[in-house]
């Protein structure tokens, strides 16, 4: 059985925040919205990704899913946004949002593009520790392959669960830590297909489901759906299935 790795206790200066991954994600910057670049497994999965959160918050908050805006007048948080490739899906939903990143290379990018594409989004570099100091609350907070980054998991959590507003929901999605998940979203992604560059993920920092469902539920989140996000080589795509040995997304509420 593998051990639970160590998790960090954040310095004042970087709170939860991860130096090397900021710069990491920081000197790929300029690639976020190149389909055939260094983030083409993210445009890949993008569509999944999009379906689910938009299906499981029609139906939580009781939206016409037939509108072309379904998400307006929510107010929608996207934790760790990159260069925008999820927030500027949800603004075409209807969704007010705001996208935050450590990195100011990251949310320069999003600006950019956001601009270019007609569509205002609230970018900011900022950590969710201090943004959830600031006040604002939200009806949906995504939180898209980050957990796997962060140096302090637990404050981490702490801080985006108080982003959610009572009823608002939470989507996460991250990597399984399993030995399927060491072959094939490791060594298989960073070495064999070289999806990824070498060194993206460590293995060590995968978060289980259930360590997930209790470090959420610690802050009066719970998980409520949990799918696997498999790839199949044949169709060439990624689809939602119950293998949750790797990929995976978790839809959870605030009571």
């Amino acid at each position: 059985m593998a051990r639970t790795p160590h998790r960090k206790t954040p310095t004042k200066r970087s709170g939860t925040a991860s130096a090397d991954e900021i710069a990491r994600f920081a000197a790929m910057a300029d690639a976020w919205w190149e389909a055939d670049g260094e983030f083409r497994p993210l445009h890949r999965l993008n569509p999944v990704r999009i379906a689910f959160i938009r299906d499981r918050v029609v139906g939580h908050f009781r939206l016409d899913g037939s509108a072309r805006q379904p998400f307006r007048g929510l107010d929608l948080l996207d934790i760790g946004c990159g260069g925008g490739l999820l927030s500027e899906p949800m603004r075409r939903l209807g969704a007010a949002v705001t996208g935050i990143d450590a990195a100011e290379q990251n949310v320069r990018v999003a600006g950019v593009h956001a601009a270019q594409s007609g569509l205002d989004i609230d970018y900011r570099c900022v950590l969710p520790e201090v943004l959830a100091g600031e006040g604002p609350r939200f009806d949906v907070v995504l939180n898209m392959e980050v957990v796997e980054h962060v140096a302090d998991l637990d404050a981490f959590h702490e801080a985006c669960c108080t982003l959610v507003k009572p009823g608002g929901v939470m989507v996460v999605s991250t990597i399984n830590r399993t030995l399927k998940s060491f072959a094939l979203a490791k060594v298989g992604a960073e070495y064999v297909l070289r999806w990824i560059p070498r060194g993206t993920h460590d293995w060590r920092k995968f978060v289980r489901p259930s360590e997930l469902a209790a470090g959420l539920s610690a802050h009066g989140v719970e998980i409520v759906a949990l799918k696997g996000m498999t790839y199949g080589p044949l169709r060439g795509d990624w689809f939602l299935s119950p293998d949750v040995d790797v990929n995976y997304l978790a839809f959870a509420v605030k009571g």
